[in-house]
């Protein structure tokens, strides 16, 4: 009878074991530490509308209720998955009106479009879009263990809107520093830089505001791998940056942590300050491009540089290591 209830008691021990929601992150303990300068693509989830223009003194995407930030999924009811797709629909629509499925704020609508041929019997919607965004940042870290990557430490906002790319996919790539343009007061300044988008490092899969992530694709480089530091380790005083401003040598630079929030707020988590001479006096202050830059403490990886203080160039905001790691794994 004790056997018999011991199993029993067993048996329910083992399924609490299945049901309790476990909220802790296997991330590694350690991570290549990277710096690097790297080509992002990202394809957005549809066809990005990125503003709209006159089509013989009449405003049909207006007319229609579209505006700059609407995502295009549909036309006539067919999903469209690219530029050339909807132009191809649309060119072979027999309506002088196409019925365009879009998402807004996450919800999906619908919205009638006239169309309009200009000379060469061309059709004219009165939409600027744009289905994929390219640029620069920084490679943050790579877990060693299951190739996962993190970089820039912020989302990618599609600049004519401001707001956050819904991506479907994307790319890493290599890229070489061809110069730098320094910040001033009121105006970052910015890395320039030139790759190849065929020769790719990574699979980029999501867009967050801590952050892009996705898979390395690549050989692990050859790099030294840095203890994961929490929150609670990290103090106000010394740290180093590291970063590219040539080619593709990175090199460490001194800043200076001012200010620590330890509370749950999930991106800017820390104020530093650029002390390095050197580093100063190429950029003044921190550059665009520069994102994702990972900052070391005490030999551990503390988190990565995010955002610069308009005002001041001098100074920028950090994100804690641990933050970018558990939305890496989500």
């Amino acid at each position: 009878m004790f056997f018999k209830n011991f199993k029993t008691l067993v048996a329910l021990l083992i399924l609490s074991l299945f049901i309790i929601p476990i909220n802790v992150f296997a991330y590694s303990d350690r991570v290549l530490v990277c710096g690097e300068t790297i080509g992002i693509t990202k394809n957005s989830k549809g066809i990005l509308i990125v503003g709209i223009y006159d089509v013989d003194g009449n405003y049909p995407a207006k007319e229609a209720g579209l505006k700059s930030g609407d995502i295009i999924t549909s036309i006539d009811n067919a999903d469209v998955k690219s530029i050339e797709d909807m132009a191809d629909k649309i060119s072979n629509s027999n309506n002088s009106t196409v019925k365009v499925g879009y998402l807004r704020d996450g919800k999906r609508q619908t919205a009638s479009l006239k169309l309009y041929k200009d000379e060469s019997n061309v059709y004219k919607t009165g939409l600027f879009v744009k289905d994929s965004i390219t640029g620069i940042g920084t490679l943050t870290f790579i877990d060693p263990e299951t190739k996962i990557f993190g970089a820039l430490g912020h989302e990618i906002q599609e600049q004519s809107t401001g707001e956050l790319l819904e991506i479907k996919d994307g790319k890493i790539f290599n890229s070489n520093v061809t110069g730098v343009i320094p910040s001033s007061d009121g105006n970052p300044g910015e890395k320039k830089a030139e790759y190849d988008v065929t020769k790719t490092t990574g699979d980029v899969s999501s867009n967050t505001t801590k952050g892009i992530f996705g898979n390395y694709t690549d050989v692990l480089p050859d790099k030294k791998t840095y203890e994961v530091a929490q929150p609670s380790e990290i103090n106000e005083g010394k740290a180093k940056i590291l970063t590219v401003l040539d080619g593709n040598n990175i090199k460490e630079y001194e800043i200076s942590i001012t200010k620590i929030n330890k509370s749950d707020q999930k991106t800017r988590n820390f104020v530093f300050e650029i002390t390095d001479e050197t580093l100063l006096s190429k950029t003044n202050g921190i550059i665009q491009g520069m994102s994702g830059s990972p900052i070391i403490q005490n030999n551990k990886i503390i988190g990565a540089v995010t955002h610069v203080v308009v005002d001041n160039p001098h100074k920028g905001y950090g994100i804690f290591i641990t933050n970018m790691l558990e939305e890496a794994e989500k």
